[in-house]
């Protein structure tokens, strides 16, 4: 197909996804009015699919903002399901919380503040999903703690992987203030695809979604 309108492909495929969940969609709402970064509409598709097929028992988000997106993993997963989030910015936490105790899947989320690589640092349990949408320099630390927390089988979903395209850039081409997230964002998607601990695939989707699988121990 040449000359193929990307924002135009994107805008038709997203026309046949709108949530049907009227809170979900009323949070999605205010948070783009508010300008709370929250995954995009394309990455909520790929959620909602890896969620309904995967099934998992228990959830680690790194990266809460106002809890839209650990009540949407919610809906879309068993009311067994256990969701774990953290988040270190307090305005957000309080909005978060406020939203999870109206949402209907209270007693599924438990919101914990800090910071996401000490408090990943501090946890026990396995997770078969691990959700990182947070501090992007902080990448190659939640993927170290993210090793030994996911289960075998487990998923991990990283967001916001190519920075706008920016990734592809030389550091002298990205500006001084961005040059360290660049730096470590390049180290976690080496890392990451040269383990051999896992199968990982890097997508296109919304700003980049980076999804691995932790192998089994053969």
């Amino acid at each position: 197909m040449e000359n193929l309108d990307y924002d135009r492909l994107d805008s038709f495929i997203d026309s046949f996804f709108t949530e049907q969940d009227e809170f979900i969609r009323e949070l999605e709402y205010s948070a783009i009015r508010d300008e709370v970064p929250i995954i995009r509409r394309d990455t909520q598709q790929l959620l909602r699919f890896i969620l309904s097929a995967q099934r998992p028992g228990k959830i680690l988000e790194i990266g809460t903002a106002v809890g839209f997106s650990a009540i949407m993993m919610a809906k879309y997963t068993p009311r067994e399901t256990r969701i774990t989030t953290v988040e270190d910015y307090g305005p957000r936490i309080e909005q978060a919380e406020k939203n999870i105790a109206v949402s209907g899947y209270a007693e599924r989320i438990e919101l914990i503040e800090g910071d996401g690589a000490k408090v990943m640092a501090e946890l026990k349990d396995s997770f078969d999903l691990i959700f990182i949408d947070a501090a992007k320099a902080q990448y190659p630390a939640y993927f170290e703690e993210a090793r030994r927390l996911l289960s075998e089988g487990g998923i991990l979903v990283a967001d916001n992987c190519l920075k706008g395209g920016e990734i592809v850039e030389s550091k002298f081409a990205v500006t001084r203030r961005n040059r360290t997230i660049h730096k470590r964002m390049r180290e976690f998607l080496l890392e990451i695809t040269r383990s051999p601990e896992f199968v990982t695939t890097i997508l296109p989707i919304g700003d980049g979604v980076v999804l691995a699988v932790k192998r089994a121990v053969s």
